[in-house]
């Protein structure tokens, strides 16, 4: 049975539950990391340098960094629907896969620190603010990729989806203000429909 390291609050290691949710993939999870700490223990070192969370185990291989993880479980449990096997199509999944962790990343990472780590007499409001429009400002291009179709790849639903859709999620529950983007809100709306997002992404922030 595939192992993962890795609290469920995690914004990567929920990304990997709801790949497994949608590939009914069983799986074993350990609480690591955060509040739970161990990141720094020697054997999970051994295993991912980085000492970071998803860590996952299959069988005798041992996989970190989230979005190799997802794209390798779509790999060994039938999941082409979900990454095409096809290498234009499958560009179109993976360019939004990598811009959600170089890009989208940082500005909603640092609401999160900021809103739900940070004590309100310490948090930096200009630092905040300007959090918030850099993600508005990114939000706006998926607003406008969504043009082309329901899913952020286009017609289907895919690991596209998935990176984006944990932070989508934030997003819309951030204490902040949020200019509509209708396009943005109703693919929302379709993937909070889904029991892998239900499950494992629609849950309290911490």
């Amino acid at each position: 049975m595939l192992k993962i390291w890795g609290r469920a609050t995690s914004s990567n290691v929920q990304k990997v539950l709801w790949t497994c949710a949608e590939l009914d993939i069983a799986f074993e999870r350990v609480d690591w990391g955060g509040p739970f700490g161990g990141n720094k223990d020697p054997d999970y070192v051994a295993m991912n340098p980085n000492g970071l969370v998803p860590t996952v185990q299959d069988g005798g291989l041992v996989i970190w960094e989230s979005n190799t993880i997802i794209r390798y479980l779509c790999a060994t449990r039938g999941g082409e629907h979900l990454h095409p096997l096809d290498p234009a199509r499958r560009t179109e999944v993976e360019r939004w896969m990598d811009w959600q962790l170089a890009s989208l990343a940082q500005p909603m990472g640092a609401m999160l620190m900021g809103y739900y780590r940070t004590p309100p007499d310490r948090r930096d409001a200009r630092a905040l603010e300007a959090a918030r429009l850099r993600a508005l400002d990114l939000w706006s291009m998926v607003e406008r990729q969504l043009e082309h179709g329901p899913y952020i790849a286009g017609a289907e639903f895919s690991l596209a989806d998935i990176a984006l859709g944990m932070f989508g999620y934030r997003w819309h529950v951030y204490p902040i203000e949020r200019p509509g983007l209708p396009r943005l809100k109703a693919w929302y709306e379709r993937i909070a429909e889904r029991p892998g997002f239900k499950t494992h992404i629609a849950r309290p922030l911490e």
